[in-house]
């Protein structure tokens, strides 16, 4: 079998091919309509079909790492991508890609109708073609689903560190979740510039919604305090439960040096001694005055 004559059979049906391709999206019940417009659709099959037969008229059908492959797999790849951030499913990818084989498989039937055993070696070409650009472009979805997931993972880290300003010279910081290295990074960078933009002299680390302490969370913990008395303020824990307390005591964890508080409320309580301040209620509104 000449691959030459069969690339040129494919070049000069062009356009019935990408008419049958998007005949057979356009007629999927899974196309989703909802994430790509049928012009969109449309302008990327083409794109990648000139540039998969511009790529098999050298006679390749084997190799796509080879050079000639180099615009079909770039172009697979911005749809790969493409399509992980806009939330198409890997099955929703790999048919797209896949759909062309039966559009090729079309053609060639139409063209061998008389020669099977031609037929057959050839669509037998044009199976191990489209499986490895399907296995390219699932590797190339994965890539994209991996920055896609890491980039919510850093905006999730973001917004589960809030710090709040409780009182002047009062930050607190509460925690939800498990601490690790990435996210006390987050942690301490937050509550160090926090600390400088409003010149807080007290922060108040709340772990109540941490669902446990082992010794690298500790760990972690007492790094982010001497972060912050190394920028002159006094970090205070709040939300040790009893059975918290029982493992840092169980796992030999020295906290001693550091204040601990079983509520934000009894931290703030000593946050305000710590500044003179007093909380008084008066009159019959009990009314709550914060006294110097």
């Amino acid at each position: 079998m000449d691959t030459n004559t069969t690339a040129r059979l494919l070049l000069r049906k062009k356009q019935d091919i990408l008419v049958n391709w998007m005949e057979n999206q356009l007629a999927d019940d899974t196309l989703r309509d909802d994430l790509i417009s049928n012009e969109e659709l449309n302008k990327q099959s083409e794109e990648l079909l000139d540039g998969l037969l511009k790529a098999v008229s050298h006679g390749n059908f084997e190799n796509i790492y080879s050079p000639e492959y180099e615009q079909t797999l770039d172009t697979l790849g911005d749809i790969s991508i493409t399509r992980a951030r806009q939330g198409f499913s890997p099955r929703e990818t790999n048919l797209y890609v896949l759909s062309l084989k039966q559009a090729l498989t079309d053609v060639l039937e139409q063209e061998h109708l008389n020669d099977p055993a031609l037929l057959y070696k050839e669509v037998i070409l044009i199976n191990k073609l489209l499986d490895n650009l399907s296995i390219a472009t699932f590797e190339t979805y994965l890539k994209g689903r991996e920055e896609v997931i890491l980039r919510q993972t850093d905006e999730l880290n973001e917004i589960s560190t809030p710090v709040i300003r409780v009182w002047d010279g009062i930050l607190a910081l509460p925690i939800i979740g498990t601490l690790d290295s990435s996210r006390t990074q987050i942690v301490m960078e937050n509550l160090l510039q926090e600390i400088v933009n409003t010149g807080s002299s007290i922060a108040i680390l709340d772990i109540s919604g941490v669902p446990a302490v082992d010794s690298l969370v500790a760990q972690h913990l007492i790094k982010t305090v001497s972060a912050t008395r190394l920028m002159g303020a006094e970090c205070i824990i709040s939300g040790i439960r009893a059975e918290i307390a029982q493992t840092i005591v169980h796992l030999g964890i020295d906290l001693s040096n550091i204040r601990t508080k079983s509520t934000l409320a009894s931290a703030l309580q000593i946050a305000f001694e710590m500044l003179n301040l007093q909380v008084r209620k008066t009159g019959q509104t009990s009314v709550t005055k914060l006294l110097r």
